[in-house]
C-alpha cells in the first residue's frame, strides 16, 4: 500500500492518496473516500485509466499519483457531454485522440427498410453460432490486415470485450458471416446483453459495394427483433463516413459521442 499526503483545501486535513490494490487508488479526506482511481489493460494491450472524484482537487491529486506510477502512454474515455471531466483530464496533460459517435439502431424491418434485403447471388448468410471457426478466423484476420494497411484499425470501434492475448475472435458464437462456397466474405459481431451491441460489421475490400454489409445487418437486426429487442447500439469513428452513412440509411440515430484521450 502506498500513501502520499497532499495539501488539500478540502478540509483542514491533507488529502491522502492511497494505493489500495494493484492499479487502484483512493483519495481520502479526513478518512472519507472522496475519489477513486483505476487502471486496466484493454484487449488491444493499451492501458486505460479512470477517476471518479468529488472535487477537482481530489481528481488532480489522484491523477498526479497515478501518472507517477503508471507507464505511458495512458488512455481514457469520457462522454463528450461531460465537459468538466474532459477538462479535468486535459489539466492532467491528456489530449483528444479520437471521437466515436454512439448510434441507437432500430431492429424492426419496417423501420430499417431491410425487410426485403437479401445477400447478392452466390452469397449466403450463416447465422451466429454456425460459422466454421477456421474460416471465421481467416476472414477476420484478412479484414484486419486490409483495414490496417489503409485507414488503420484505430478507425474501427474500440474493442472493449476481454479476450486472450493474440486472439482477435472474442467468442465465435457471436459472429454471423457472409459466405461464398469455400470462404467467408464478411462478418458481423453482435453481443446480445441487456442492450445488444453491434461490435463490428465488416466486408473484405474486394467484396464491398455489393450489398453484403446491408444483408448482414438485415439478418442480425431481424434476429434481434424476433428475440424481442426493439433497438441495438453501435459506435462509429467520426472519420468513418461509410459506416455512418450505412447506419443512418437504416434509421440509426446518433445519441451521444465519446472522446478517447491519451497522455
Amino acid at each position: 500500500m502506498n500513501t502520499k499526503p497532499f495539501a488539500s483545501g478540502l478540509s483542514e486535513n491533507a488529502v491522502m492518496i492511497t494505493r489500495v490494490a494493484d492499479r487502484q487508488w483512493h483519495a481520502l479526506d479526513d478518512d472519507l473516500v472522496v475519489g477513486r482511481g483505476h487502471a486496466q489493460h484493454r484487449p488491444d494491450g493499451r492501458l486505460f485509466v479512470s477517476i471518479d472524484a468529488w472535487h477537482d482537487a481530489a481528481f488532480d491529486r489522484l491523477a498526479a499519483a497515478m501518472l507517477a506510477e503508471l507507464p505511458a502512454p495512458l488512455y481514457t474515455v469520457v462522454d463528450e457531454a461531460d465537459v468538466e471531466l474532459t477538462a479535468s483530464w486535459r489539466r492532467a496533460g491528456f489530449t483528444i485522440r479520437r471521437r466515436e459517435w454512439e448510434y441507437v439502431v432500430p431492429t424492426d424491418p419496417r423501420a430499417t427498410g431491410l425487410e426485403e434485403v437479401l445477400p447478392p447471388s452466390g452469397v449466403t448468410i450463416v447465422p451466429a453460432g454456425q460459422a466454421d471457426e477456421s474460416l471465421l478466423r481467416a476472414v477476420d484476420r484478412a479484414i484486419r490486415d486490409e483495414v490496417e494497411a489503409t485507414v488503420g484499425w484505430e478507425s474501427m470501434p474500440a474493442e472493449v470485450v476481454p479476450r486472450p492475448e493474440g486472439d482477435t475472435i472474442v467468442d465465435p458464437s457471436k459472429y454471423a458471416v457472409a459466405a461464398a462456397p469455400d470462404h467467408y466474405l464478411g462478418l458481423i459481431r453482435v453481443v446480445p446483453v441487456y442492450r445488444p451491441r453491434i461490435g463490428l460489421v465488416a466486408v473484405r475490400a474486394g467484396e464491398q459495394r455489393r450489398g453484403i454489409a446491408r444483408a448482414l445487418l438485415a439478418h442480425a437486426l431481424g434476429t434481434l427483433h424476433r428475440s424481442g429487442f426493439a433497438t441495438a447500439w453501435t459506435e462509429v469513428h467520426e472519420s468513418n463516413q461509410a459506416a455512418s452513412g450505412l447506419f443512418e440509411s437504416i434509421g440509426a440515430r446518433p445519441m451521444s459521442s465519446n472522446l478517447e484521450l491519451v497522455r
